[in-house]
């Protein structure tokens, strides 16, 4: 029975890895990823030789079809995301829906667990995760003001993800809709500038915007006891 393997890969640092998330890659006929260049880095860190595919958000229903033909063949495939869980804020659960459609029980897909930003931020959040929401990366354009104000009006904690490019919009965005709630944000978790943020809104934004350094951020927004919320 071939194997689809879902491998986490390090947010940062590669020393986080785990050994089976090796093992798989090795033992995979072809290896599923965003971005070859970022993919193969990680592989050469390794020494691990294996083909590539790109399979990323703008990918064609080919491409699937592509990757359905090859397990149909008996071929085993990993995937994987530029950093952490692949189907976490990717398009790897429509890959996973369509080949279990597909193929069904035929094939044995693994869940390789390991770093998500998700997760690493959660854990340093000193806050009662026992509840929260997870809400993916903000939407384009006009869903925006739509999307924060779920985030304010949230009776949980949430957690968003955010490019460094819009991350000073999306907080300054926050305060507008509620000047008095409290964020945690991670930037460039695991790595060398790791830095994670503490307090008010406004005083997290002031300071990721004198910091100047970009970098992948992870937020969560404290639930609020002004709306009568538990903090």
């Amino acid at each position: 029975m071939p194997e689809f393997f879902v491998v986490a890969t390090p947010i940062g640092n590669l020393q986080d890895i785990s050994f089976r998330a090796l093992e798989a890659l090795k033992r995979a006929d072809f290896i599923l990823c965003e971005d070859t260049r970022v993919s193969q880095k990680l592989l050469n860190h390794f020494k691990i030789s294996k083909p590539l595919i790109s399979y990323h958000q703008h990918s064609k229903l080919a491409k699937m079809e592509l990757v359905v033909g090859l397990l149909k063949k008996g071929k085993n495939i990993a995937l994987i995301s530029d950093a952490g869980t692949p189907g976490i804020s990717d398009p790897g659960n429509q890959l996973i829906k369509e080949i279990i459609q597909v193929l069904g029980e035929s094939v044995n897909i693994i869940p390789i667990p390991g770093p998500t930003a998700l997760a690493t931020i959660a854990s340093v959040a000193a806050i009662s995760m026992d509840k929260f929401l997870f809400m993916g990366f903000p939407p384009q354009k006009k869903r925006r003001n739509n999307y924060f104000k779920e985030i304010v009006d949230s009776k949980y904690s949430v957690i968003f993800y955010e490019s460094p490019y819009r991350i000073i919009k999306s907080l300054k965005q926050l305060q507008e809709l509620d000047p008095e709630i409290e964020a945690i944000a991670g930037r460039e978790l695991t790595k060398k500038f790791e830095t994670i943020y503490r307090g008010g809104i406004d005083k997290v934004t002031e300071k990721i915007e004198k910091d100047k350094i970009k970098g992948e951020f992870v937020v969560v927004i404290r639930r609020n006891k002004r709306n009568g919320k538990e903090k």
